[in-house]
């Protein structure tokens, strides 16, 4: 094709062949097993003129969109390779919305505009699970304290915080304690959903000598905003998740408040070349 477009261009054997660098014959020759190889006539030519036939003007449009589209699959494959372009699949913790995400997408989608962000919300446990599977280029989750296989970089720090019904006595405090939460019902996702809130929940508790009272375990952070709202029990959330509550649900900070890390992880053997660029823009480097 590159021989045919740079005949049909300069209509002139002579230049045609000095701009494939090659000498006159052998390019000639090639002309004509492009010709033979089609079975079609593509040039006219006589001792004075070359001209393009019917066909061969045909086929210089067909070749011209043909070899850009193959320029542009060249160019395509090498900035996918370097992490200019394709898809990074990123997933996060829904309280992560509130917080860290946005941000880090906003600036991500600015530095790297050629590369499609497939956006995900999971549970804590899932994205584990899907890390380890291959199933996710990265992570915003809460840190892990062993997690060898994983490339983690601190995002953010996040605190317990409590919420409760806007009538309730604990509503009327500045503060609250462990010993605070003797007796009350208490709504918090399962261990098996989100292990790390569980795990605080539990032990800021017992620090107080407190026995949890679980009455619900939904999965989803905000079905416990909405089971505190209907006057159901209180919650112990993160604090990202306090910011805009609406009616009939108030937030109190906790004493000594349990804190937990919020990370952007990845596997150590990513293999998708855009995540190491969306942890230099998660670090501030870019």
């Amino acid at each position: 094709m590159q021989y045919f477009l740079a005949l049909a261009e300069t209509l002139h054997f002579g230049r045609a062949a000095a701009r494939m660098n090659m000498s006159q014959p052998p390019f000639s020759r090639q002309i004509a097993a492009i010709e033979k190889s089609l079975g079609v006539k593509l040039f006219e030519r006589n001792s004075r003129n070359v001209a393009l036939t019917p066909a061969g003007k045909h086929f210089l449009e067909d070749c011209r969109r043909v070899l850009a589209g193959f320029e542009a699959a060249c160019r395509d494959v090498r900035l996918v390779a370097s992490g200019m372009k394709g898809e990074l699949r990123l997933a996060f913790m829904m309280h992560a919305a509130h917080g860290v995400v946005p941000s880090l997408v906003r600036r991500y989608a600015k530095s790297r505009p050629d590369i499609r962000l497939i956006l995900e919300e999971r549970i804590p446990t899932d994205i584990d699970e899907q890390l380890i599977e291959g199933r996710l280029d990265a992570a915003v989750t809460f840190g892990l304290v062993h997690a060898p296989h994983l490339r983690t970089a601190l995002l953010a720090r996040d605190r317990l915080q409590l919420i409760a019904p806007a009538g309730h006595p604990l509503a009327r405090r500045d503060r609250v304690g462990p010993r605070d939460l003797q007796g009350e019902r208490l709504i918090a996702a399962p261990a098996s959903v989100a292990p790390t809130l569980r795990s605080a929940i539990g032990i800021y508790c017992a620090t107080g000598g407190t026995v949890p009272d679980f009455v619900f375990e939904p999965r989803l952070q905000h079905t416990i905003i909405r089971l505190v709202a209907e006057g159901l029990g209180i919650g112990l959330i993160p604090q990202s998740l306090c910011t805009d509550l609406g009616d009939g649900i108030i937030s109190r900070p906790l004493e000594d408040a349990p804190e937990f890390d919020v990370v952007l992880c990845a596997p150590v053997a990513a293999k998708n070349p855009a995540v190491s660029h969306l942890f230099e823009v998660a670090q501030g480097r870019e």
